[in-house]
């Protein structure tokens, strides 16, 4: 069967960062800061990634941090704003990919209601077989039970899946199930693994 490519979304194909919807409503630096380390953060928003659903844990958050009530309610509600823009050269590849007819899919750690609001947003993944999305499936990266997602739905296992991620430890979960898996860190360097295993 024809090896396909499975990309990560959040810092593979787009820039995804919490600060850039706060800063919009916090001024203060070193309040920023905290806010982002004790209030909104990356490890609660795992939650939602891993299927918890908004309504349970935004009121669960207000409760504990009253006084950012508005800002929590905005983190449910303006999610898109913390995507600044699609990672440089990295749609190109896809483009490429899909143009050279390599099977595409996507394998993401994203928040099921998050999702439905960025997907239409996006016409990019139109070029992709499938999405597998965490929020979704209930399990996130790097559960060995999503990759076996990805391998199902795929009808691909071991080194027909070539999958790149920016979080070294996805990467070693899908090297352990045998895939051809590399680590992002940027579009040039994707495109050099690509061409090496022989897609581009």
């Amino acid at each position: 069967m024809q090896k396909a490519v499975v990309f990560d979304v959040g810092r593979v194909l787009f820039h995804w960062e919490l600060r850039a919807l706060f800063e919009q409503l916090i001024s203060d630096k070193e309040e920023l800061d905290w806010f982002l380390a004790n209030v909104v953060t990356e490890e609660w928003h795992f939650e939602h990634d891993r299927g918890r659903p908004l309504d349970d844990m935004v009121p669960e958050r207000i409760a504990k941090f009253p006084t950012y009530k508005a800002h929590i309610n905005a983190y449910a509600t303006r999610f898109n704003e913390t995507v600044p823009g699609p990672v440089q050269g990295s749609h190109d590849i896809v483009r490429r990919l899909d143009k050279a007819n390599v099977p595409l899919f996507c394998l993401t750690n994203f928040g099921h209601e998050f999702w439905h609001l960025f997907r239409p947003t996006q016409p990019i993944f139109d070029l992709f077989e499938d999405i597998i999305v965490s929020g979704t499936e209930e399990v996130a990266k790097p559960d060995p039970r999503i990759y076996a997602i990805v391998e199902e739905r795929s009808r691909r296992s071991g080194g027909d899946l070539f999958f790149t991620d920016d979080n070294p430890a996805n990467i070693e979960a899908a090297k352990k199930r045998g895939w051809d898996a590399h680590l992002f860190t940027d579009a040039t360097a994707l495109e050099s693994q690509l061409t090496q295993s022989g897609f581009l």
